[in-house]
């Protein structure tokens, strides 16, 4: 077992396959050590994220090492049932490449066995692993931009249904009208690690999605949430004129739904989102709109108190009194004022509460907005009226401009940014001139950038070592290396788990900074401390490159 430094607060501990995996995720969960976040099994890792205050690492290392993995996960694992149609594109590629008949691909893979080892990359997706070694074919040499919800893949030793529409380069087999993820269910996810799950054959799809109809033509009719304030013409809103270029419901994420495969997501400048809810005299933690770039235009419902942190931009006012309203402090809207943010030339999001809070209906109990998983409100668009609560009492006192604290952000084409990161858990994948290199260069943001992740570009890195790694989870922080040598930095939607191998993370605090990073601008990487002192002289995991999602 070796721990590896995955984040300044986050550690990746390397086990022997995926069944001692779940055993040390159960015994550290059952130990509830204080100050350990939601750990995330990947294939032969534990991704733990901790708190530096509360826990060490050296403590959850010890932790680990001195956990029993002779337990069993207590009662009886559920059994599942995938009916599917035998239709995919690549079923007689996947034939080809083993040897063997389609028919008899169909036959291997209905007679087989799986168990959910992990959930991750998006909601709902989960990590098959089964009992015939015939049923191993590596993935696609170049993945698909478009793959459909509900297709059924195979990719090394694993198969997986995508629970949504997505790239990905899994072999496509089938499809199947089981959804993997509905929010109307409980529990969301189909799947869960543990489970026992067959595939049967296109009859019993049929049959299915009978028995599927029946259930909701028989379930009992939800009544319809309550509309929020404004929305039904009340007086307390906000209306959308203009979302700009891209405007998001966001607060501080979502917490305990990992083994669902769904990460926290969030607001991607949370001091900046705390200092608006700050602002206006709301709870830091409340929701509110991030911006993007500025442009977005609303109409108050009713007199409003607003304030807006962030990248900063110009605020101005068209009503009774135009004017122009001051930036990181709270102003008044009367009733009709229209409030027009400008576009920044430092940073790219800004965040806008309104005194009271917004009142929107919760998704998994989070306004978070995830572009990956496609959780949480819709972007918001000309015409959206979006409701104000009513002011808890008491509230606490607006902070004043001088309060506010003011930070120095990039500009695109301005002075190279500095990210101090952590180097792991994949580090020994490249030659320390590599890594010298990595950090002695400036690395320019493309437009490919969003809140999943920044794509940069600069001279490409060579990995030294060859194959590709087993998923494994990562953090909003995290530098990827897929073969191309050009880095992600992972954002607050990125997916749970991954196969590139992981140079460094950007340490928490600088996270912040990382989400504020416009197109254009160029990043230069510094080593701030080194890994965990733990002896590297093994052979890192490697796998066969079927086996990355």
């Amino acid at each position: 077992m070796r721990v590896l430094t995955a984040r300044d607060d986050a550690v990746l501990i390397e086990c022997d396959s995926l069944d001692e995996t779940i055993a040390l995720f159960d015994a550290m969960t059952a130990l509830r050590i204080p100050g350990v976040g939601e750990m995330v099994p990947g294939a032969r890792t534990l991704l733990v994220p901790f708190r530096p205050a509360r826990v060490t690492a050296e403590e959850i290392e010890a932790a680990a090492a001195g956990a029993d993995l002779s337990g069993v996960r207590a009662g009886e694992p559920r059994r599942l049932e995938i009916p599917t149609r035998y239709d995919g594109e690549d079923l007689a590629e996947v034939a080809d490449l083993l040897g063997i008949s389609a028919d008899e691909v169909v036959r291997r893979h209905t007679n087989s066995t799986f168990t959910v080892g992990f959930v991750g990359f998006a909601p709902g997706f989960a990590y098959l692993t089964g009992d015939d070694p015939v049923l191993d074919v590596p993935r696609r040499s170049t993945p698909r931009t478009r793959i459909p919800a509900g297709s059924v893949a195979l990719a090394g030793t694993y198969s997986g249904v995508y629970p949504r529409e997505s790239p990905g380069g899994w072999q496509l087999i089938g499809t199947t009208e089981v959804p993997m993820w509905d929010l109307d269910r409980d529990p969301a996810a189909f799947m869960a690690p543990g489970d026992i799950v067959t595939f049967s054959v296109d009859a019993a799809t049929e049959r299915a999605r009978a028995t599927v109809s029946a259930e909701r033509a028989n379930a009992p009719k939800q009544t319809d949430q309550a509309q929020p304030e404004g929305a039904d013409g009340r007086s307390s809103a906000l209306e959308v004129v203009s979302p700009g270029l891209q405007t998001l419901f966001q607060d501080l994420g979502r917490d305990g739904y990992a083994s669902m495969g769904v990460s926290a997501s969030g607001s991607l400048d949370a001091p900046a989102h705390r200092q608006a809810n700050r602002l206006v005299g709301n709870s830091p933690g409340g929701p509110t709109l991030e911006v993007a770039y500025g442009g977005l235009r609303l109409r108050a419902h009713g007199p409003q108190v607003v304030a807006v942190a962030g990248a900063e931009v110009e605020l101005t006012v068209d009503g009774v009194l135009p004017r122009t309203v001051p930036f990181g402090a709270a102003f008044a809207l009367d009733d009709g004022d229209e409030l027009q943010l400008g576009s920044p030339t430092f940073g790219v999001r800004s965040y806008l509460a309104v005194r009271g809070g917004f009142d929107a209906p919760p998704v998994l109990e989070s306004l978070a907005t995830d572009l990956l998983a496609g959780l949480g409100p819709d972007a918001l668009e000309a015409g959206d009226v979006l409701g104000v609560r009513e002011p808890a009492a008491p509230l606490a006192p607006a902070i004043s401009v001088a309060d506010a604290a003011h930070r120095d952000l990039p500009a695109a084409g301005g002075d190279s940014v500095e990210l101090r990161i952590v180097l792991g858990p994949r580090d020994d994948w490249f030659s320390a001139e590599e890594i010298t290199r990595f950090t002695s260069q400036e690395w320019q943001v493309t437009p490919q950038s969003n809140r999943v992740g920044v794509r940069l570009e600069g001279d490409a890195l060579t990995r030294a070592k060859g194959g590709e790694l087993p998923s494994e989870g990562c953090v909003s922080g995290a530098l990827q290396m897929p073969p191309s040598g050009q880095p992600v930095l992972f954002l607050a939607d990125h997916p749970l788990t991954g196969g590139y191998p992981v140079l460094g993370a950007v340490i928490t605090d600088d996270l912040p900074l990382a989400g504020q990073l416009p197109v254009g601008a160029t990043v230069r990487f510094r080593i701030v401390e080194p890994r965990i002192h733990q002896p590297r002289t093994q052979t890192p995991l490697t796998q066969t490159p079927g086996e990355l999602r």
